[in-house]
C-alpha cells in the first residue's frame, strides 16, 4: 500500500553557507515586492575568532503544519491545508485582516500592500505540478535543502530526519511543521561544520 503523501524540507545546517540563494531565488520566481521575503536566512549564531570564526544560518519559510493556527484562525477560509500537508492562501478569498500573521508563530506571512492580501511560501505549488522541485531546493548550491515525502520511509527526507535526528522549530506549540532541521555536528552528511569568514 502506497504511503500518504506529507510534503516537506529537510535543511542540513552544516550544509547551509549562508549564500541566501534560496530567498532570491524564491524572490525572483514569485516576483515579490523589494520589501517582502517569503524565504529568509537569519544569522543565528557566531563561533571561533579571526581566522578561523564562523557563522550559522537559520533560513525560514512557512512550515506547513499539520495543526495550522493560521488555518484555524482565518475567518473566510482562504488559508487551508491541502491533503499533502501543504498550507495555501486562496487569495481570492482572502480579506487582508491579517489574523494569519498574528496566530502564525514562525513569521512566515507578509502582506502584500499592493494586492491587499496576505502571502507566503506554497512550496512552488506551479513547479510541483510539473514534476519540479521548489526553487529554494533547486537554488541550493550547498544542497543543504531535501524535498519530499515525509510519510515515505523510502524518501531522502525522511531518512534524513530519523538518522540525522532532525527537529522542528518550538515543537512544544503542537503545530507539527513539516520543515525540519539537521543540527551541525549530529550525524553526517557531509559539509562543513563552520563558514568561514575568513
Amino acid at each position: 500500500m502506497a504511503s500518504k503523501t506529507r510534503w516537506g524540507l529537510v535543511i542540513d545546517l552544516e550544509r547551509c553557507i549562508l549564500c541566501h540563494g534560496c530567498s532570491v531565488g524564491c524572490k525572483v520566481h514569485n516576483v515579490l515586492p523589494r520589501q517582502m521575503w517569503w524565504n529568509e536566512v537569519i544569522t543565528v549564531d557566531s563561533s571561533g575568532s579571526f581566522p578561523h570564526a564562523g557563522v550559522y544560518g537559520l533560513p525560514r519559510s512557512c512550515m506547513h503544519c499539520r495543526n495550522a493556527p493560521c488555518v484555524a484562525v482565518c475567518p473566510t477560509n482562504a488559508s487551508q491545508r491541502r491533503e499533502d500537508g501543504i498550507v495555501i492562501i486562496d487569495e481570492e478569498k482572502c480579506v487582508g485582516c491579517k489574523y494569519c500573521m498574528v496566530a502564525c508563530p514562525y513569521g512566515a506571512r507578509s502582506f502584500n500592500q499592493d494586492k491587499g492580501v496576505v502571502q507566503k511560501c506554497n512550496l512552488c505549488l506551479s513547479r510541483l505540478s510539473e514534476g519540479r522541485l521548489p526553487v529554494c531546493v533547486e537554488s541550493c548550491i550547498g544542497g543543504a535543502r531535501v524535498f519530499g515525502n515525509l510519510e515515505d520511509p523510502a524518501s531522502e527526507a525522511y531518512m534524513l530526519i530519523h538518522t540525522r535526528h532532525a527537529v522542528c522549530l518550538h515543537p512544544q506549540l503542537g503545530t507539527e511543521p513539516a520543515v525540519f532541521y539537521c543540527l551541525p555536528g549530529i550525524g553526517k552528511m557531509g559539509g562543513n561544520r563552520l563558514v568561514r569568514t575568513a
